[in-house]
């Protein structure tokens, strides 16, 4: 009897190890955050930074100085090199255009810090102010940077003369997930979310095909430490936030807003795109064969109405 006892207690020490093991082995394994991003690798990094409130902002500005001011905010986890061929259009087209990366993405900092509204708005902020941007002036924003910049026209009006919002996030997650629980949100992030963070990003096409370097370009950013823990964070308090009040706010403030959505958007469904709409007054553009990502997938069809959005208001 006393040997099975000895046996089970073994086999027992043997799995809570084992289990210890999985625990503490598997994220070192499939870590890839072995680069501090500091000024080495700010110098290595294209366009140019500010230190603000919370660290250091990477941005790139293009177009001419006098030129009507764009300000392009992007979305959760894709940096703003997913603005590319907008800030491109823009630019030739005579408007002065900033992109940047929000903290924690990109080649920004990713400061020990929690990943609210209120961080996202204060950098908003302090790059307007820093960089003397001249005001109001035009901000886009895409999935939950659509968020962000409805937010910050809500608190902060005078600064924003117009909105142009692709596919916008625009209401909490009322349910709580695993993900939010200490210590286990941590190793689901390291083992499981992580690894396939950047070839997930394709399935905001609708032809993945047409975009084969698209997860290299993710990888870049998750090399710096503090990317997953900036990612989590953001999905346990900015995702909790009652964004809707802000979309009432601003549809109060009759301020001009052009609402662009793919109608094959499998990450904010296009059947939700009316709502939006209406709470905004918005002008409206539906993408047909586009995703997430309709500036990416269609500008040809985008760029048009963007322009003519413009356009139109700097005649007024």
């Amino acid at each position: 009897m006393k040997s099975i006892k000895r046996t089970l207690t073994t086999i027992f020490c043997g799995l809570i190890l084992l289990m210890l093991g999985v625990w503490l082995i598997l994220p070192a394994i499939y870590n890839n955050e072995h680069q501090t991003l500091d000024a080495d690798a700010r110098a290595m990094a294209p366009g140019q930074f500010i230190h603000i409130t919370r660290g250091f902002t990477h941005y790139q500005k293009s177009g001419p100085d006098d030129g009507p001011v764009v300000l392009l905010v992007h979305g959760f986890s894709v940096p703003a090199y997913i603005w590319e061929p907008t800030s491109q259009m823009l630019s030739q087209a005579g408007y002065r255009v900033v992109r940047f990366d929000l903290f924690g993405r990109g080649y920004s900092d990713r400061p020990d810090a929690t990943y609210n509204g209120e961080l996202f708005e204060q950098q908003l902020s302090d790059l307007i102010e820093q960089l003397q941007l001249t005001t109001p002036l035009d901000v886009f924003g895409l999935s939950m940077g659509g968020a962000i910049a409805t937010n910050f026209a809500a608190h902060q009006p005078e600064k924003v003369r117009r909105l142009v919002l692709l596919d916008p996030s625009h209401k909490k997650r009322e349910n709580r997930s695993i993900m939010d629980l200490p210590v286990i949100g941590e190793f689901l992030m390291d083992v499981v979310f992580a690894p396939g963070f950047a070839e997930g990003q394709s399935t905001d096409f609708v032809e993945p095909e047409r975009f084969p370097g698209w997860p290299d370009k993710f990888r870049v950013q998750m090399q710096y430490k503090g990317f997953k823990a900036a990612i989590l964070s953001t999905m346990r308090n900015y995702f909790h936030e009652d964004i809707a009040a802000a979309y009432a706010e601003v549809g109060k403030l009759n301020k001009p807003v052009l609402l662009i959505w793919g109608t094959e958007d499998a990450t904010i469904p296009f059947s939700e795109s009316e709502g939006v709409r209406q709470t905004l007054n918005a002008e409206f553009l539906g993408v047909e064969k586009a995703g997430h990502l309709p500036h990416y997938e269609r500008p040809e069809i985008v760029n048009p109405v963007i322009l003519e959005f413009l356009a139109r208001g700097d005649k007024n």
